[in-house]
């Protein structure tokens, strides 16, 4: 019974995020702003509100291992599954941005700076207004760069037949449907991982991050098919930067939480090399097959790893 709740749950988690994604993108083209910027902002941080509700009700509820663990499988899954398929089945991937020289070090800097705070064993509401200040100044820069665009490029955007009286009922059922699915979920997952054995840890990084991780994969996928591939690698980018500021500073600033980090230095360090691979292929630009199958090699030795510890 615990498990139909979970599929339910989650089921509900992305639902209601789709629907604040949706909203966000009819507002972001409603103010002429640009592909990159969407994808990097409000669609990223809408897609991150799944692992949000979901970190913030593990740590109201003491799971600090279910909330940061959450955050780490998310990271990882966003550049070795998300990222591939965009690499895989994108036609012609040929970004009209620099991501290597604008965005990808900011993917990078937080996850170092997340491995600095938890040296100690906890990541505390001052760590958290560091992660929190860490985001505000990614988008700080963004909305900077976005006033270098020429004009011609923002004429370009379609607002289409745009509503307040339709876009603030929904975004607000969304927002209501994340917090929902976001303690039903926490509370099956937690029940499963008590009913066989599995530590709360392996539930997080695997069964929900890979169940929030799903709005990244369907919202990239679909941008990456109609050829938006700025949308869709932003959204990675940005996804994965507010997972490690955003996530963990609301998750922390409502709960401080502890973390043996001895115990998962292999999933921590895939994440940092993850990351890494993320930012040489942004460098190179290999925006390639290839470089989605090296992608997909990492996500395999980290699942083969995490299975083996069940």
């Amino acid at each position: 019974m615990d498990f139909v709740i979970f599929v339910i749950a989650m089921g509900v988690l992305i639902w209601g995020a789709d629907l604040m994604i949706a909203q966000s993108e009819r507002i972001a083209l409603k103010f002429k702003i640009p592909e990159f910027i969407i994808g990097a902002t409000l669609i990223a941080l809408g897609t991150s509100l799944p692992e949000m509700a979901a970190s913030i009700a593990a740590s109201l509820d003491g799971k600090s291992d279910i909330a940061i663990a959450n955050v780490i499988g998310s990271n990882i899954l966003n550049i070795t599954l998300v990222l591939s398929a965009v690499f895989i089945i994108a036609k012609n991937i040929n970004p009209n941005r620099d991501f290597f020289a604008k965005d990808s070090t900011w993917a990078l800097v937080p996850v170092l700076v997340f491995v600095l705070m938890i040296l100690d064993g906890v990541i505390d509401r001052f760590d958290a207004s560091l992660l929190l200040l860490l985001m505000g100044a990614y988008l700080m820069f963004l909305l900077q760069d976005a006033k270098n665009i020429p004009e011609e490029d923002l004429e370009d955007l379609d607002e289409g037949n745009f509503s307040w009286a339709k876009t603030i009922p929904f975004l607000l059922a969304g927002m209501f449907l994340v917090m929902i699915g976001a303690h039903f979920s926490i509370e099956s997952a937690s029940e499963i991982a008590k009913s066989f054995g599995i530590s709360e840890w392996i539930i997080g990084i695997i069964m929900i991050s890979l169940g929030t991780s799903l709005p990244e994969l369907v919202v990239s996928i679909s941008a990456a098919v109609k050829g938006k591939v700025d949308m869709a690698i932003g959204n990675i980018i940005g996804s994965n930067m507010a997972n490690t500021t955003v996530v963990l500073g609301a998750a922390a600033f409502t709960n401080p939480m502890h973390i043996d980090a001895s115990l998962y230095i292999f999933d921590i360090a895939t994440m940092i090399i993850a990351t890494l691979l993320l930012v040489f292929i942004t460098a190179n630009k290999l925006y390639t097959k290839s470089a989605g199958i090296s992608l997909i090699i990492i996500l395999g030795l980290f699942l083969n790893n995490t299975l083996q510890n069940i």
